[in-house]
């Protein structure tokens, strides 16, 4: 099967976006080939804008243009987009709560050779932490290009993470993206996997490697994140074990966490996560396989 970029679904969403509603405008910051916001521009090259390199600009004139009435879509890698631009994201977007919809592409580990500076691992934890801000990690194409139709018509700021490599389909054609709701892919006992992004096709693959099979959940929203779901999981598994392309610290893990702590549920949490380091370049399975973020360490970690 064909390996599709969730960044490639994006630009696909929003070619459509543009013609269906005459009020979705897009920004990008030098990048709009790689985050492929430059699909907008094919459609209406008036509603495209090129703010340059300078995220937190592109930020502020995204909130404008959103005051105005507009929803917007801002673009760029996750490094750029949640790290040089968080104060603009958070005062001019988040604290107004305005219609911005921040697209970030190049996440994690998975960006590869570019390396650490390049490889961001906190952007999820940064988006929880803003107030009114939900935060959803798309699976594959099929997901991601639902996700970002979804957000448009969804009111307040909205963070999207997207990668850079190609991933396999895993939802099927007649699949619903619905915000908030976490989808179990696999029926299983004992272990719950709980993955996002293009951590569901390493838990996928994970379950067919082991002998008792786990149920293998995704979490395509870590805010609002599903808690029925999960204290559901917890009721009927003896361990829950998040995958994610993240650190550990702040992202899906520590979502999970924290509703299980309030729930006060006594099923154990395994952490499967970038254990509170930097990355480093190198080729993305070879990365995985390091920081023991691959499907042979998600099966290790139900096991231990």
């Amino acid at each position: 099967m064909a390996k599709i970029a969730t960044r490639i679904a994006y630009g696909d969403a929003l070619k459509e976006l543009l013609q269906e509603n005459p009020n979705i405008v897009v920004l990008d910051a030098d990048l709009a080939g790689s985050t492929k916001s430059g699909e907008a521009k094919k459609v209406d090259p008036s509603r495209h804008f090129d703010m340059g390199i300078a995220e937190g600009n592109m930020m502020s004139v995204a909130a404008g243009l959103a005051a105005s009435g507009k929803i917007a879509f801002a673009s760029s890698f996750a490094m750029f987009a949640t790290g040089r631009a968080y104060e603009q994201i958070r005062n001019s977007i988040g604290y107004t709560n305005l219609n911005v919809k921040v697209c970030a592409s190049h996440a994690g580990i998975s960006v590869g050779e570019d390396g650490a500076s390049h490889q961001c691992i906190e952007d999820i934890s940064l988006m929880r932490g803003i107030p009114g801000m939900k935060v959803i990690v798309p699976c594959d194409y099929n997901e991601a290009k639902q996700a970002v139709k979804a957000v448009a018509y969804t009111d307040g700021p909205c963070y999207v993470r997207l990668g850079r490599s190609g991933v396999e389909t895993v939802t099927s054609d007649d699949y619903k993206f619905e915000l908030g709701k976490g989808v179990v892919l696999k029926e299983g006992s004992k272990v719950a996997l709980v993955a996002t992004g293009l951590m569901v096709q390493e838990a996928l693959e994970a379950y067919d490697k082991m002998e008792v099979k786990p149920t293998v959940v995704n979490m395509h929203t870590i805010k609002p994140i599903d808690a029925d779901l999960i204290k559901q999981l917890a009721a009927n598994h003896d361990t829950i074990v998040t995958c994610e392309e993240h650190s550990i610290i702040g992202g899906l893990g520590s979502a999970v966490a924290e509703v299980l702590a309030e729930a006060g549920t006594p099923c154990k949490l395994v952490r499967v996560g970038i254990q509170d380091t930097f990355g480093e370049s190198g080729k993305p399975n070879e990365l995985f396989e390091k920081y023991h973020i691959d499907a042979d360490a998600i099966v290790q970690a139900a096991s231990k």
